[in-house]
């Protein structure tokens, strides 16, 4: 079985596999987990302000966002984001989004979501004589989180942050739904083209692998040099 194996199919398409595919993943990974983690540090704050119902509304999108299924959401924004547009810009027609806007989005209100639930165990593991104190020399609420508790609490989620990342890189392979060619959507195509199923998915698999074990292996650097501080 494995003689008959033709792993110079790689060879042949490495270009179309890393500079199409993975350079896609990859710049969908990195804007997600900047957006997305932008947001999310917003809405944590919200949830952990001492203000009425936008907590309760931020607590609601969390859990409605974390209960769906991922591939349903991107299916949900592909297809309903043109008719927002519509319906805000006033056009006749359904506005044209295209697929990665769509998933773009997608990824950034999910991400969002779960960078959320990590901020804001962040936040709370500071302990509260910080932010009394700050607020007792004068700073307000968003003063207090901007120079006293979110600095000590990036540092602390910096693992989870981390490992949320190398999830959704993983996840990105889900765009194939609406015909995005990340990597693993190249590596589909490459494979169908040349008829080397098995070469081209094992090879897809060894180089998700490697890249998830390396964010892994940084993320176990950073917890322990967190245990050795603290």
């Amino acid at each position: 079985m494995f003689g008959n194996l033709d792993f110079d199919v790689i060879r042949r398409s490495a270009g179309y596999l890393f500079f199409d595919g993975m350079s896609f993943t990859l710049t969908l990974t990195a804007l997600t987990t900047v957006i997305g983690g932008a947001i999310g540090t917003v809405l944590a704050m919200i949830r952990l302000a001492p203000i009425p119902v936008l907590p309760k509304v931020v607590t609601a999108y969390v859990n409605l966002t974390r209960s769906l299924p991922l591939v349903l959401l991107i299916f949900w924004f592909y297809f309903l984001v043109p008719y927002v547009g519509q319906w805000l810009t006033g056009a006749d027609r359904p506005v044209h989004v295209g697929a990665f806007s769509s998933s773009l989005i997608t990824f950034t209100m999910v991400e969002a979501a779960y960078f959320c639930e990590i901020m804001r165990a962040g936040i709370q593991s500071i302990a509260a004589s910080q932010t009394n104190a700050a607020r007792a020399v004068g700073l307000s609420y968003l003063q207090a989180m901007r120079y006293v508790v979110l600095p000590q609490a990036f540092r602390n989620m910096v693992p989870l942050l981390l490992t949320q990342t190398i999830v959704m890189f993983q996840d990105t392979s889900l765009v194939y739904v609406v015909s995005i060619t990340d990597f693993l959507g190249a590596a589909s195509k490459v494979a169908q083209r040349d008829g080397r199923l098995v070469e081209m998915y094992l090879f897809a698999a060894v180089v998700y692998f490697c890249f998830s074990f390396a964010a892994s292996m940084l993320v176990r650097h950073l917890q322990r040099r967190n245990e050795f501080v603290h």
